[in-house]
């Protein structure tokens, strides 16, 4: 295989071993010592250096709210976006579970993917400019949405994808109120700090199946109890509007939702430029486009309150 890194260049090698491993974190979270301009303060910058995360209480306000939680509702039922590869549907209920390239497919999106209160965070925390590796709009439904198992998206992102560094951040925005009862994102604080190394090789075409549920690329029972041990596990609720800013090498995962009230949220990727896609580095071939997108355009800043 051709890879601009060679194995001896890999710092956090996955899925190449029959045993799994953890292993000290070999990048910084806080980029460039978080001194270019963004909206957190130096208190934040330090909270989301040790936690991995930082939580943002009203990043949008209830219009706002009100006016995405309706778009949602607009692509989940439009008969083109339901037949479109980007949409995913859950395996047994067949509702929709996340729709893949939203800032693609709905101009509101796109325009609150590059204001301030979400690129500049990204651009702050990774230290110059960004560009969206990945974008979704992820829907729990009620009485059965199903959950994530633990997992770290960097070990995913690396193996499957060939992003060298964890050099990238996510952004999960509350469109419902997040309790701790309907599946509310857990993140295990301090775990950014360890790369868990899994076993398995990954499947031809695996990405299908792990989108719906992720067996490959998930840390043993063992690892897990570790990190859990080392770290607790913190439960991100919260007002709809909200949202949490989370590395991409945080150990996190969410329950079931079988309670009557759905959860949903728009969820936005943002990797640095200079940490430019590889060849995968445990995949036969990378995933495509609209999961893992290879073109870096930065993203043009827009001052708050651009959202229409």
């Amino acid at each position: 295989m051709n890879r601009a890194f060679t194995v001896l260049d890999d710092r956090y090698p996955t899925r190449v071993s029959d045993l799994p491993a953890l292993l000290d974190r070999a990048d910084p979270t806080v980029w460039a010592d978080g001194r270019l301009p963004g909206p957190l303060s130096a208190d934040e910058l330090a909270a989301h250096d040790r936690d991995g995360f930082h939580t943002v209480a009203d990043l949008l306000a209830p219009d706002e709210v009100r006016g995405f939680a309706a778009e949602l509702d607009r692509l989940a039922t439009d008969p083109a976006v339901l037949a479109d590869e980007r949409t995913i549907v859950e395996k047994t209920s067949r509702e929709v579970r996340s729709i893949f390239e939203v800032h693609r497919l709905s101009e509101a999106v796109a325009e609150l993917v590059a204001d301030d209160r979400l690129a500049g965070r990204a651009r702050q925390l990774l230290g110059g400019d960004v560009y969206v590796h990945q974008s979704r709009i992820n829907y729990k439904p009620g009485f059965g949405g199903g959950g994530f198992y633990w997992h770290s998206d960097f070990e995913t992102w690396h193996a499957e994808d060939g992003m060298p560094a964890p050099r990238a951040v996510s952004i999960s925005i509350a469109l419902t109120e997040n309790f701790a009862h309907n599946g509310c994102l857990m993140i295990m604080p301090g775990s950014h700090r360890t790369f868990a190394s899994c076993v398995g090789e990954t499947p031809d075409e695996h990405y299908k199946q792990s989108l719906r549920e992720q067996q490959i690329g998930t840390p043993d029972r063992r690892s897990l109890r570790m990190l859990a041990d080392r770290y607790g596990i913190a439960m991100m609720t919260g007002a709809a509007g909200s949202a949490t800013v989370f590395d991409s090498n945080c150990m996190h995962g969410s329950a079931e939702n079988i309670t009557p009230y759905p959860r949903s949220n728009i969820f936005v990727v943002f990797n640095s430029v200079d940490n430019a896609l590889q060849a995968p580095f445990a995949a036969a071939r990378p995933r495509p486009e609209h999961v893992a997108a290879r073109e870096r355009t930065p993203v043009v800043g827009r001052p708050t309150g651009g959202v229409r």
